[in-house]
């Protein structure tokens, strides 16, 4: 069919009841582009249509280097969801009632990663993936508002992809600043790093609900002692601070930038988009922020390594509990995330449990150890870093004790750091520790879990991302507060649908681990439509980690005892 017969089928609804709308289902080639309808909604309230273009390779004449490889190939893909997304807006115009003459794509953030609002294929085609309201007056059609939407400003948005309308410069810089930061992020291991931020870069943002750089920030510079260079392939060479593996402190006094910096790492695990002043902050991929969540579900966690001995003799080896403690949570946190493959832990103070991060001498000499279950983070730290390899970045404002086991040790002054290890370690000298190390037992790597069948809710709707930070499923709401590195809405959605496929592999005996990877490996290969059963333009890639912490968060789950 073409654009002639979806003219006849538009104007034959007038004044048809809104269910009409279905029999535009179907694909429909203009001369430039073709016009997918997949799904219509059920009314003018309901969640709006998914449609498609799809521009044609000879018409959309994309340059060949700009989708050379896949790193280049996600920044262009970001760039045309941004453009799309703001022409979308433009175009837009309130038609009758509900969502009618809605147009929405869902473009990126501050953060870049494979979505599916664009994809390029391998000849350059565009697939554009986005959402639109048809129009009525209450529940009956207005068939001239969807000729008008449909034949004439759904070609703006698509010409609006065109090479020859784009904006070149900003498409070159999204695809290089995409390929710098992946090609930055494998240099890590090699540098002998775990995280990296250049000089330049502004890691201030312009408010708690605004990501985008603040105005008039400091620009962050590293100190000489804590320097590396890197030669990038766009940028060339680069200098900034160089975070080893081990254990490092970030110290400084209150508002001098220390979460701030924190807070880029967490987010470093993601590459960002051209101007955002963070798209030179990298960090191992597998970094996972810790901290105490008061109250989350916890089910079958070994949690014997922090906290043991508990009243009433409550096993510690595989720990539930629906309303854990500031303590147990935080601990179930590192737990859980150690059984996914975390190789760093970023962990801010104010936001842990106090007598999970430490116990001081005084303390100590008050509470007998064989009254206190809790082994402080202080006294695995070191353990974790030298017996498995795991490493930790931590904001420490008034835990002093930390600087005895720190390797390196970054004070923020004004939003800049500066090295003060060698001062910690005469500070260290001066003021020797009257605490004792309270460890009980070598620290082992937690058993990869099974969850019985039972665990799942029974919902033929499946779980749905209500929010950034929460899923419902059947009954049960799935608080993801905690999961400090999720920052797209898309995100969610996409780990809604996973969790469906986790449910059945988890069902069929597979232990946890396990099963998030399998799922993981087959979007990376397939695609994130791999998710969904129709095409959606609202679905964006998700790490392993986030996945496991939003199945953790199921208040239905059981352990599998077979």
């Amino acid at each position: 069919m073409d654009a002639r017969d979806l003219l006849q089928r538009v104007l034959r609804l007038e004044g048809k009841g809104y269910g009409a709308y279905k029999d535009l289902k179907g694909r429909y080639r203009f001369e430039d582009f073709e016009l997918i309808i997949d799904k219509v909604q059920a009314d003018p309230f309901a969640p709006p249509s998914l449609f498609r273009l799809r521009i044609f390779s000879d018409r959309a004449q994309l340059p060949a280097w700009a989708y050379a490889n896949p790193s280049r190939q996600i920044g262009l893909e970001n760039f045309l969801a941004w453009v799309a997304e703001k022409e979308a807006r433009r175009l837009t115009k309130r038609l009758g009632t509900g969502k009618g003459g809605l147009i929405l794509v869902h473009g990126p953030g501050q953060e870049m990663f494979r979505r599916t609002a664009v994809e390029v294929g391998p000849e350059g085609e565009i697939e554009l993936r986005f959402f639109v309201g048809l129009p009525a007056a209450g529940r009956r059609i207005l068939a001239k508002e969807a000729r008008k939407l449909l034949l004439e400003t759904l070609p703006l948005l698509a010409k609006a992809l065109f090479y020859e309308n784009l904006p070149r410069d900003l498409l070159k810089r999204f695809v290089e600043t995409n390929e710098d930061a992946d090609f930055l992020r494998t240099r890590l291991k090699e540098l002998g790093l775990i995280a990296f931020v250049a000089d330049g870069s502004i890691l201030p943002r312009a408010s708690g609900v605004d990501p985008r750089p603040a105005r008039g920030a400091v620009p962050f510079k590293a100190p000489e002692s804590l320097a590396v260079e890197v030669e990038l392939p766009h940028r060339g060479r680069v200098r900034g601070l160089g975070i080893r593996p081990g254990v490092t402190l970030i110290v400084g006094g209150g508002f001098h930038g220390k979460s701030t910096l924190l807070r880029a790492l967490e987010l470093g695990v993601y590459n960002h988009v051209p101007d955002d002043g963070r798209e030179l902050v990298v960090t191992e991929p597998s970094a996972v922020k810790i901290r105490a969540e008061d109250g989350r579900q916890i089910t079958g966690v070994n949690i014997s390594p922090f906290i043991g001995r508990l009243p009433f003799g409550k096993d510690t080896t595989s720990f539930s509990t629906p309303c854990a403690s500031g303590s147990t949570s935080q601990a179930a946190n590192i737990m859980e995330a150690l059984e996914m493959g975390a190789r760093v832990f970023l962990i801010d103070e104010d936001t842990s449990a106090t007598n999970f991060m430490i116990r001081d001498a005084r303390m100590q000499a008050l509470i007998s150890k064989e009254k206190e279950p809790i082994i402080p983070y202080l006294d695995r730290v070191r353990e974790l870093y030298e017996k498995f390899g795991v490493s930790s970045i931590l904001v420490i404002g008034g835990s002093g004790d930390y600087l005895e086991v720190a390797d390196t040790v970054i004070a923020m002054d004004h939003y800049l750091p500066v090295d003060v290890t060698q001062r910690a370690r005469e500070v260290v000298k001066e003021f020797p520790l009257a605490r004792k190390r309270e460890v009980e037992g070598p620290f082992s790597l937690p058993a990869p879990r099974r969850f019985a069948p039972q665990s799942f809710p029974r919902d033929r709707k499946g779980p749905r991302a209500k929010a950034l930070d929460r899923i419902l499923w059947g009954r049960e709401q799935i608080d993801l507060g905690a999961l400090e590195q999720l920052v797209d809405r898309d995100q969610t959605n996409a780990m809604a649908y996973a969790l469906e496929i986790l449910a059945e592999r988890l069902s069929r005996g597979d232990n946890l681990p396990e099963a998030v990877s399998k799922i993981c490996e087959e979007v990376e290969r397939e695609g994130l439509h791999r998710l969904s059963p129709l095409p959606r333009g609202d679905l964006a890639a998700f790490r392993p980690f986030e996945l496991a912490g939003a199945l953790n968060r199921l208040r239905s789950l059981k352990i599998r005892h077979d």
